[in-house]
């Protein structure tokens, strides 16, 4: 095969799976658009304060790993405490920290040793003590004295502490809405066709936000340079792609910072996996393998669209690389564990079209961006670039980027419309276009890292300290997380 044939085939393949992510694109888009009007009319006149007096609501326990969160941890438990829900208990597993986490938590809630019972369904680092409040207004609080295992394993001691029928996983320094309960819950309730195993929100962007009492009382547009990329980044994620994916009931992923799951389900499947970094990834995927393999019932992983939980994101350059990186070598375990669901018709939609989606647009595309580049370079080497056609292309391709993205920012507008103001406008649309031009070459260098990482390093579950820098009126208030 000569040079001209060899050129003229990639030339085809790269044209063809660019098509091919172009059409995804626009239908993510549409279908979007369709399950997000369903969620509004339907829900557009619940009273969700009136399900406080539902009988039957759910018991639901909320684990939340803590490391190193001294000088956040008395407020996040107060935000946690503000929830409305009728039957719920908060489980804090202090994961070996070697600040004065554990020794302020127990002063200001009045903790006190106790001997409670719980079976060890899942495996986890030993359980030093278990502690609950001597006052009545916090007896729902429950503190998990652990010796570190990583946030996979302070998961399952929580779960293995819980006894209610769901439980959620949360970051503990997240702010969620006060009746985030109460809407993650609802589907658990309303869909008498499938069984719900898990339930998924919006996770915003908390950055520059202001908070008082463990709550935003203002949102702001982010101030930092790489955090206004992020927020228009998980406009595309949650609010497009997972809310496409849920309509389909093919979504593979719950954010590992706020989810609500069936617990009895979760310990069958042996709980969070703690050789990976993606537990998160992991944990969905197999709870889906599970459904399809054992019980073969109708079933579905719900996504609310609301924007309930907010979070803060990296604001370095070294932060978000770590992150990306670790993300990347995550969803390439979970690929490979459970690699025999690939176009496998035993496990439906999943099987067919999710799990190949991962495979080729999530994990291998932006290998594939890189030696498109690579390819690129090599074509005007050889004085072969069509110099008419690559404008043409590249005007496209630079275009449809564009559009896409301010369709999230107006999809987000037209619907909760958190960010307001003239400012966020012309920032996030100048920072559409820059993150054509440095964010997503960045990002695409991030995955190829954690490629290289995951196949030639031995730490393939390095997690490395995420430094925070805090909420707007916690100036100061550092926090760290570890594996």
């Amino acid at each position: 095969m000569n040079v001209i044939n060899v050129i003229g085939s990639l030339n085809s393949f790269f044209f063809i799976y660019a098509c091919i992510l172009f059409v995804i694109y626009i239908l993510t888009a549409v279908l979007s658009v369709q399950e997000l009007k369903n969620y509004i009319t339907k829900n557009r006149y619940v009273d969700y304060k009136s399900m406080l007096a539902f009988q039957k609501l759910p018991s639901i326990s909320i684990i939340a790993p803590a490391y190193n969160e001294e000088k956040t941890i008395i407020e996040n438990v107060k935000c946690l405490l503000a929830l409305q829900y009728q039957n719920f208990e908060i489980i804090i597993v202090n994961d070996g920290s070697k600040d004065n986490t554990l020794s302020k938590i127990i002063a200001h809630f009045d903790l006190i040793k106790v001997n409670k019972a719980y079976e060890s369904n899942l495996t986890s680092a030993p359980i030093r003590a278990i502690y609950k409040s001597t006052n009545p207004a916090y007896n729902h609080v429950i503190v998990v004295d652990k010796e570190n295992g990583g946030k996979a394993d302070a998961l399952n001691a929580g779960i293995n502490v819980a006894q209610n029928d769901l439980f959620m996983a949360l970051d503990v320094d997240c702010i969620i809405e006060p009746d985030a309960l109460l809407k993650m819950v609802k589907p658990f309730l309303d869909d008498s066709e499938h069984v719900v195993i898990a339930s998924g929100g919006v996770v915003r962007i908390a950055n520059s936000c202001e908070v008082a009492d463990g709550k935003i009382v203002k949102v702001n547009y982010a101030r930092n340079f790489w955090a206004k990329f992020q927020v228009l980044e998980y406009f595309r994620a949650f609010t497009m792609g997972r809310m496409a994916w849920s309509k389909l009931n093919g979504l593979l992923i719950i954010s590992g910072a706020f989810g609500l799951f069936d617990r009895k389900r979760v310990i069958k499947v042996g709980g969070y996996d703690k050789t990976t970094v993606g537990e998160d990834l992991e944990l969905v995927v197999r709870l889906r393998k599970y459904m399809h393999e054992v019980e073969n019932k109708k079933y579905r992983v719900a996504f609310i669209p609301d924007p309930l939980c907010w979070t803060e994101v990296p604001e370095s350059y070294k932060i978000l690389s770590r992150q990306r990186n670790r993300w990347t070598r995550g969803g390439i375990d979970t690929i490979l564990k459970h690699k025999n669901m690939f176009f496998n018709p035993k496990y439906g939609l999943i099987g067919m079209v999710s799990f190949p989606y991962w495979v080729f647009f999530e994990w291998l595309a932006p290998i594939l961006q890189f030696f498109g580049i690579l390819y690129f370079v090599v074509i005007i080497l050889l004085g072969m670039l069509n110099h008419y056609v690559f404008v043409i292309l590249l005007l496209f391709v630079f275009s449809f980027s564009v559009m896409y993205s301010l369709f999230a920012v107006f999809f987000e507008a037209y619907t909760y419309n958190k960010y307001q103001g003239m400012s966020y406008i012309l920032q996030a649309f100048i920072f559409i276009f820059l993150e054509m031009l440095i964010y997503q070459p960045l990002n695409m260098l991030f995955s190829l890292s954690g490629n290289y990482d995951f196949f030639f390093k031995k730490n393939k579950k390095g997690w490395g300290d995420m430094t925070r820098t805090g909420f707007t009126n916690k100036k100061g208030t550092n926090s760290t997380i570890k594996p």
